[in-house]
């Protein structure tokens, strides 16, 4: 038996297991839940999904999201 679970991983490499699948070049809140675009001000905490990868052991899957915090001009061009 397998065991699959997913995790955000945050900028300084702290992580947080999360009950949702992501994708590349979602736009998440500081607990890896999906924002609705367009962002309605860009004075919030925001991240952006950069990369996904698999981590593979006996019985255990891990799916990670690589989250990088999204600057307020990055922001701009989302709300």
């Amino acid at each position: 038996m397998t065991i699959y679970t997913r995790q955000i991983v945050y900028p300084e490499g702290d992580t947080q297991e999360i009950e949702h699948a992501l994708r590349v070049n979602q736009v998440v809140d500081l607990n890896g839940g999906p924002l609705a675009l367009p962002l309605p001000t860009v004075r919030m905490i925001a991240f952006r999904v950069y990369k996904v990868s698999t981590r593979e052991s006996i019985g255990e899957s891990i799916t990670l999201y690589h989250l990088e915090l999204l600057t307020r001009d990055q922001m701009i061009e989302y709300t």
